[in-house]
């Protein structure tokens, strides 16, 4: 993909880099917009005789002490090198691919004053497929995700460790075979690869593009739970949704009914007069997780679209400006809310398993045939349980918090980053609750198929795209009413749904 002058870019248009491995370039006009940029700040600096932030002084508290010309580079030298300081395990891949897409992105407006060799760097990871090892902790959301993109940047200048091709490699020991050579940073270089909310907004971009394949899956699952429970489809219909307004809510709907459609003659013959809220009110729940995604959506196309570094160079005006576009808040608050909504998934799929499982609706208690000897499904139902208050206790909001850093310089801050990290920790969570879920349905259904005198038209409800999601579904994690280990059902059922 060539990355245009002027052209807005959307999470969609850019998953094709991170996640299929398109090729990223960047266009003739981007490249003399870099340019121009960098040029205007090297003459700027060369005749004022003035402090700027991070190109000729300190970094943080440390702004007041000037640099000396002669000392420029290795000011950004060691810019990277103090501040690679996260901790824990190594983001993943995708995440990291993101973040790289991410700077070049906004290092491509030429409002950052970097030259073309620091972008033709960052190209040749993304595209070498030359992925940093980046640890997930360590940034505060503000002076953008700072440890975070100095593991990012530490292989530019020959240092830090990669991923390639299923190996982590040292780059200090694999150079030439990685064509790494140490690129020297000039003035300003360094800071304008440290700050920048690419971090924050990786882990945004990432859930989101997951949060879609999870919601999808979900949809599936639930309208074969509705029909192994006999739940009504009136609550489908479009215009109990219309008459509300909400969006998600009507979308949610429609694409329920594309799995399940509306049967107002079965309805009329089932002897339960409505359902409980975690059935009838599916497309209420998951409309409101749609309405939340398309918000933080918004938030960060305009956020990857724009430019997060400090200070920025503005060639046309004469300006070289100090400002905090660096500062998180608005991804904070975004991953605070998809922390809700995606928990909010598991939260209602775990209360149709437990009625799935409750003895109702001619089902058998925990889907056995022989409860007490056996006990069925029971305990899937405590994992779920399990899994929905780990969700719960990680839907406390990062973004409340601040911690005072840098001696006070920099006292208040996102934690937008920590957010992500519990984001991304629940949407995991969310994965394993709709296996169980799934799990639970296929045996119930498995059960109307075996025991009912009208088996033949048990999925007759299903659509035959969600009776072709069964059946594959089916292939690998098989119902089964005899006694089993379930921790390896729930991992080859998550493995099936969402790999």
């Amino acid at each position: 993909m060539k990355i245009e002058l002027g052209r807005n870019y959307s999470i969609q248009d850019l998953a094709i880099i991170v996640y299929e491995k398109e090729t990223m370039e960047l266009s003739k006009e981007v490249r003399f917009n870099v340019r121009k940029g960098r040029l205007f700040l090297e003459e700027k600096i060369a005749r004022e005789n003035r402090p700027y932030y991070g190109i000729n002084t300190g970094f943080g508290e440390l702004c007041h002490v000037r640099v000396g010309h002669d000392e420029l580079e290795t000011l950004q030298l060691n810019l990277i090198r103090s501040h690679a300081c996260g901790v824990g395990p190594a983001v993943q891949d995708d995440v990291v691919r993101w973040m790289l897409v991410l700077k070049i992105l906004s290092l491509s407006k030429g409002l950052s004053g970097v030259r073309e060799e620091v972008l033709d760097g960052l190209l040749h990871l993304l595209n070498d497929d030359l992925i940093p090892e980046v640890p997930e902790t360590g940034s505060l959301g503000a002076s953008g995700d700072l440890a975070p993109l100095a593991h990012l940047c530490l292989p530019l200048i020959g240092e830090g460790a990669v991923h390639h091709g299923g190996e982590r490699l040292e780059v200090t020991d694999h150079r030439s075979r990685l064509k790494l050579q140490p690129l020297i940073l000039m003035e300003k270089e360094g800071l304008a690869l440290l700050n920048g909310t690419q971090y924050m907004a990786a882990m945004t971009a990432h859930l989101l593009h997951q949060g879609c394949r999870v919601v999808d899956v979900m949809l599936h699952i639930a309208a074969c739970s509705s029909e192994a429970f006999e739940a009504h489809t009136e609550p489908l219909d479009p215009r109990i949704h219309e008459a509300r307004g909400q969006l998600g809510q009507i979308e949610a709907a429609q694409r329920l009914r594309e799995r399940r459609p509306l049967n107002p003659q079965r309805d009329a013959g089932l002897s339960h007069v409505q359902d409980p809220y975690s059935f009838r009110c599916m497309p209420q729940v998951f409309g409101a997780t749609l309405d939340t995604m398309l918000h933080v959506t918004q938030v960060l196309e305009r956020e990857i679209n724009g430019v997060t570094d400090n200070p920025n160079v503005f060639p046309d005006s004469d300006a070289i400006l100090i400002g905090g576009n660096f500062h998180g808040q608005p991804l904070a608050f975004g991953l605070d809310q998809l922390k809700v909504a995606y928990s909010e998934l598991a939260n209602i799929s775990e209360r149709r398993t437990f009625l799935l499982l409750s003895g109702k609706r001619d089902l058998p208690i925990f889907l056995t045939q022989n409860a007490g000897l056996e006990s069925g499904l029971m305990i899937a139902q405590y994992t779920a349980a399990a899994l929905v208050n780990r969700c719960k206790n990680l839907c406390l909001p990062a973004s409340i918090d601040s911690i005072v850093s840098s001696n006070g310089q920099e006292d208040h801050v996102s934690m937008g980053a920590n957010a992500g990290i519990e984001t991304l920790q629940i949407l995991e969570f969310v994965e394993d609750v709709l296996a169980i879920e799934m799990i639970c349905a296929s045996q119930a259904l498995f059960l109307r198929e075996k025991t009912l005198p009208s088996s033949s038209h048990v999925l007759q409800g299903l659509s035959s795209s969600c009776q072709d999601f069964l059946k594959n579904f089916r292939r690998q994690v098989h119902p089964n009413l005899e006694e089993r280990i379930l921790s390896t059902e729930i991992r080859h059922g998550k493995q099936t749904l969402f790999s």
